[in-house]
């Protein structure tokens, strides 16, 4: 009788051991959620997919990805993950400046260089990306993992324009969030009009608008073109996003799952930085093959330069809202000095 005792005894903490070690394999093996503002086969999608791909093939995590009007708006998506309901964040730089005022810096005008070299160093070296904005991120409940160009911005309008005069009284949707595309547009002579996404192909068909801005890729992926009739490249500055996550969540990773992750938003970074380039190009060729009479321009230098020169007062504006805004615009300048210098 003892030794039938000790044998169920064996048993059941056997079955306890098995138990302990089935629930510890379930813990480690998580979905998390990764919502963005765009569809899957546009820039931030690709950077998902390439985050997933990485995460899926390295772990026993899975990701499953929200695109774009999944779960709601842009200021939704964002609020979402700073609740800790989503995981991962990928969203437009323009879109989190009325929560993180800093964010405004990529979307300033005439700051950003078009070159693409100088653009590729810049995003992996620069101090103001690696080291001064996670910091600012963590104070809003957010672990940044990367901040990657999409493309260079061009204005799509009914009228083509050649200075700031030919703007005056333009209605030009701006992304909402973000005081400095309002202040550019006004500098620039346009009427700004804070729009969702979601709102604008509708407003242009209705020429509630006369005109926005947005890389190459979105113009062509969502026929914007057949909604304006000139594209116009000012050199004003390119499209930025990030990707970030829910810093509870990213704090109470194990280590190994924080250098999971960290490792998975280098690989997506590298992915469409290769890849952004390859779109906006394609982008522009498809414009050209499927839209002939479309009016493509691109400003000169002489024709850039009242734009340039108005650009001066929005720079100085977003440097005066805070000790931090100057502080980061100053060193984004020196990293972007050190990209042409070192930029091949």
């Amino acid at each position: 009788m003892k030794r039938m005792m000790n044998l169920k005894m064996v048993r059941s903490l056997l079955t306890g051991v098995f138990l302990i070690a089935a629930t510890s394999i379930s813990l480690h093996a998580a979905e998390w959620k990764y919502a963005m503002g765009e569809g899957e086969s546009d820039p931030q999608g690709i950077y998902a997919t390439a985050f997933k791909d990485y995460i899926e093939e390295n772990s026993r995590h899975t990701i499953k990805i929200y695109p774009v009007g999944s779960l709601g708006e842009e200021t939704d998506m964002l609020e979402q993950t700073r609740a800790g309901i989503l995981q991962f964040l990928g969203q437009s730089t323009g879109y989190m400046g009325g929560t993180i005022p800093e964010m405004d810096l990529f979307t300033l005008p005439y700051v950003m260089p078009t070159d693409t070299k100088q653009l590729d160093y810049f995003f992996k070296n620069s101090k103001v990306i690696n080291e001064m904005l996670p910091e600012i991120f963590r104070e809003h409940g957010l672990e940044l993992l990367s901040i990657f160009p999409e493309g260079e911005m061009a204005v799509t309008t009914l009228e083509p324009f050649h200075s700031p005069e030919d703007l005056k009284g333009k209605k030009m949707r701006v992304m909402p969030g973000s005081p400095i595309l309002v202040e550019t547009y006004e500098a620039f002579g346009a009427s700004p009009v804070p729009m969702s996404w979601g709102d604008l192909i509708g407003a242009l068909k209705t020429k509630m608008v006369d005109g926005q801005e947005n890389p190459t890729v979105w113009i062509e992926a969502y026929d914007l073109d057949n909604l304006t009739n000139v594209l116009t490249y000012t050199g004003h500055g390119h499209f930025n996003a990030s990707a970030s996550a829910n810093k509870k969540f990213f704090d109470g990773l194990s280590t190994r799952d924080k250098k999971l992750v960290r490792a998975a938003a280098e690989h997506a970074h590298q992915t469409i930085l290769e890849e952004a380039q390859k779109l906006d190009a394609y982008g522009l060729g498809r414009i050209v093959r499927t839209n002939p009479s479309y009016k493509i321009v691109t400003l000169t230098e002489e024709e850039r330069a009242p734009f340039k020169k108005a650009a001066e007062a929005v720079q100085a504006s977003f440097a005066s809202k805070s000790a931090s805004n100057k502080k980061v615009l100053d060193q984004m300048m020196k990293d972007l000095k050190e990209a042409e210098a070192n930029a091949k």
